[in-house]
């Protein structure tokens, strides 16, 4: 448009401009400056302005018509990423905006395709569309062959797989399987173990095949997984990928979510002294660890039993329900002590009741010391027999005398049952040994008979000899 039309086009200063979707029809007064300015547009533009349409609508049209000229045989879809007008409205469904994750929406139905591209897992089809479909190669099982490229299909359309881009397709005849669309990741599902696999279990999940490591079955080790085939139990899902027909799940992951919340409560009721019951978990040299309820607590080996010297497996085996007793609480260390055998009346309750002072016993040596020996009377029932009453007379080392493991007679000297305190004595008993203390005689000792001189005496001779002084 030339300076002087669109100078034409302002209207004087102080005239009022035409508003939006105003007509520029003259009114039946029209200003001679405005029949001048139609008159110069009918110049510029080669036809007549109508005034009865906008002006700008007008030229919109105009340019429309423009463009339509210039893109004459150009064809966007031959651009990589382009896609002209037609294809986006059938790519993205009604009332959903382009670049909406749930992509096309196909009509669903029986058609008919072509085979385009055979994979390992699947089957690709042309259905004459803009987006292709495919078939799982399950479905064709293994009595019917699987098609060639160019063969033609009849399948039935599923739905839109947004994950793989494809329309999902179910070959017709064949059963169809679950609806992966159900299953998504991070969901609590129950699974059935069917089999053990290398590396873990196969479970069904609502008709679909599954795969739970083995690592993920417990919170623990697992050294059978062939214990867990037709259990039911319920895991999360870890994994699911409709197109791959992989679905992976988790038990561990789903015990752990269970044992925190568990956790927070039982350090809530955690209190010393209390009788709890708990679940064995593991088993160690030192001791047995046992599930409080989200919380671990040790029974030391020297807790487990009165006796002394007990292996940890002969007393409790994994997996055991067992009561125990809080010893102890570190919650800054997140440690509890726990007790079996308080829970057991002590021996030493009733010793005193049992044994009494010289009374032999029969018993065997679990320990020396440098001071000693430690012999077990019974399961819980100790003794010391001191050095000085292993042997009449003076003994430098214990060993020389007894050894663990030896059995022994012993005669019992004191009892202490507060302190769990027992001395014993294993040295020879004779008719002539010394009475006690605290013993008194039967009667009076005879006197001892003189010493016989063997040897005279030299010197003088005594009343014989007397003029010796004299």
């Amino acid at each position: 448009m030339s300076d002087d039309i669109r100078n034409l086009h302002e209207p004087p200063a102080g005239s009022p401009r035409p508003r939006p979707g105003q007509s520029l029809k003259p009114e039946p007064d029209e200003h001679p400056l405005d029949a001048e300015i139609n008159r110069a547009l009918d110049s510029a533009t080669g036809r007549p302005v109508d005034p009865e349409v906008e002006l700008k609508r007008q030229w919109d049209e105009d340019l429309e018509a423009e463009l339509e000229k210039a893109l004459e045989g150009f064809d966007p879809e031959k651009v990589p990423g382009s896609m002209n007008r037609r294809a986006r409205s059938e790519h993205v469904p009604a009332g959903a905006s382009p670049g909406s994750p749930r992509g096309p929406q196909p009509s669903k139905g029986t058609r008919t395709g072509t085979v385009v591209r055979v994979r390992e897992n699947e089957i690709i089809v042309d259905l004459g569309t803009k987006s292709e479909g495919f078939i799982p190669v399950s479905q064709f099982g293994s009595n019917k062959p699987l098609p060639n490229v160019g063969d033609s299909i009849e399948v039935m359309v599923d739905r839109y797989d947004p994950t793989a881009g494809l329309t999902r397709l179910n070959l017709k005849g064949a059963a169809v399987e679950a609806d992966w669309e159900s299953v998504q990741r991070g969901m609590v599902v129950e699974a059935r173990v069917t089999k053990a696999i290398k590396g873990g279990l196969e479970v069904e999940v609502d008709c679909m095949r599954g795969f739970l490591p083995v690592g993920q079955i417990e919170l623990g080790y697992v050294a059978d997984p062939e214990v867990y085939v037709n259990q039911r139990f319920q895991v999360i899902v870890t994994e699911a990928n409709p197109r791959e027909k992989n679905l992976v799940v988790s038990r561990k992951a789903l015990l752990e979510q269970q044992r925190a919340e568990l956790r927070e409560k039982t350090w809530a009721e955690l209190q010393e002294g209390q009788v709890r019951k708990g679940t064995v978990r593991s088993i160690k040299d030192f001791g047995a660890f046992v599930d409080l309820g989200g919380v671990d607590g040790l029974i030391h080996v020297s807790d487990l039993a009165w006796s002394r010297g007990v292996k940890v497996e002969d007393v409790v085996k994994i997996g055991d329900e067992v009561e125990v007793k809080v010893l102890k609480i570190e919650r800054e260390k997140d440690r509890v002590g726990l007790g079996l055998k308080q829970l057991a009346p002590s021996p030493w309750d009733t010793v005193e009741h049992r044994y009494g002072r010289g009374q032999v016993v029969k018993g065997k040596v679990v320990k020396l010391m440098e001071f000693g020996a430690f012999v077990e009377i019974e399961p819980g029932v100790e003794g010391l027999i001191h050095i000085s009453e292993l042997a009449p007379g003076r003994v430098r080392r214990v060993r020389d005398v007894v050894q663990e493991g030896q059995d022994v007679d012993a005669r019992i000297l004191d009892i202490d049952a507060e302190q769990k305190r027992m001395s014993l004595s294993i040295k020879p008993t004779a008719k002539d040994e010394p009475l006690a203390a605290d013993e008194e005689p039967d009667g009076e000792e005879p006197p001892k008979p003189k010493k016989v001189r063997k040897v005279p005496l030299k010197g003088g001779l005594g009343d014989r000899d007397a003029g010796l002084f004299g």
